[in-house]
């Protein structure tokens, strides 16, 4: 009877789970595309021979990666508040501004473009000098250079490191509201699963469904990303596998020498 009354309950978590994670994944799935082309445009930035643009990408990037994400969020949403009166109200924008839906967003767009930037730079700087002059000496502008050159090397190089920033990303939605007002069911999967277990104390089964769904769509997220990385990689061929017979054979010969 316990254990029909466990997956009971266990059912009905996933079920009532489903919707709050929707939520989690509308700031994820927001803010990533956002935050990748900011993101490229700072980490660019940061290495211009240009002091003044260098200095404030790096000081943006600096500021957002040396402050908590939760500290963020507080921050921000202080701000649009004490805007609300002299701005946001007067021009009938206020609803919006301050909605958890736009902040959420913009805030993680902010963080999630100040890691990555961080990422491609040191990308940047990992690509081959004798590929981007061989590229000039053929030429090119530096457009064509970036182009065909420059932005296939970063990405490639980048990718593994952006992989693991976009699933930290979408497990940072767990904390936009804990900062940011609840309005009417619009409830994530960590307030949803704080509801039910503030009705039976099941800490256990409500946020271990929290947990799995967290965990499944981070599994996801991997398995899409791994095709992006094949993708880019493709014209990388593999080294020959060497079968176990080769390598007796390869012993036996270096034995008998």
């Amino acid at each position: 009877m316990f254990e029909s009354f466990l997956q009971t309950a266990f059912v009905y978590d996933i079920v009532t789970l489903a919707k709050p994670a929707l939520f989690n994944l509308y700031f994820a799935l927001v803010s990533i595309p956002l935050g990748f082309p900011m993101a490229i445009l700072f980490a660019l930035g940061k290495g211009s021979s240009n002091k003044l643009i260098s200095l404030l990408s790096r000081a943006y990037i600096y500021a957002f990666r040396g402050s908590p994400l939760f500290i963020q969020f507080f921050m921000f949403y202080s701000i649009m508040l004490a805007l609300n009166k002299p701005l946001w109200k007067p021009m009938g924008v206020d609803d919006f501004i301050l909605h958890p839906l736009f902040l959420g967003p913009l805030v993680l767009i902010l963080n999630t473009c100040a890691y990555t930037a961080e990422i491609f730079h040191g990308a940047l700087k990992s690509i081959p000098k004798g590929e981007v002059e061989a590229a000039q000496a053929m030429g090119m502008n530096r457009w064509h250079v970036f182009r065909t050159v420059t932005w296939p090397n970063m990405l490639r190089l980048a990718w593994p490191a952006y992989t693991n920033e976009v699933v930290f990303l979408f497990h940072a939605t767990a904390i936009v509201y804990f900062t940011l007002p609840v309005i009417n069911e619009q409830k994530d999967l960590m307030n949803k699963a704080g509801e039910l277990f503030e009705k039976d104390y099941n800490i256990f089964l409500h946020f271990g469904v929290a947990g799995l769904y967290f965990l499944m769509i981070s599994i996801v997220l991997f398995w899409l990303a791994g095709l992006v990385q094949k993708r880019l990689n493709k014209h990388i061929t593999a080294a020959p596998s060497v079968s176990l017979k080769q390598k007796l054979l390869s012993l036996t010969h270096a034995f008998v020498r």
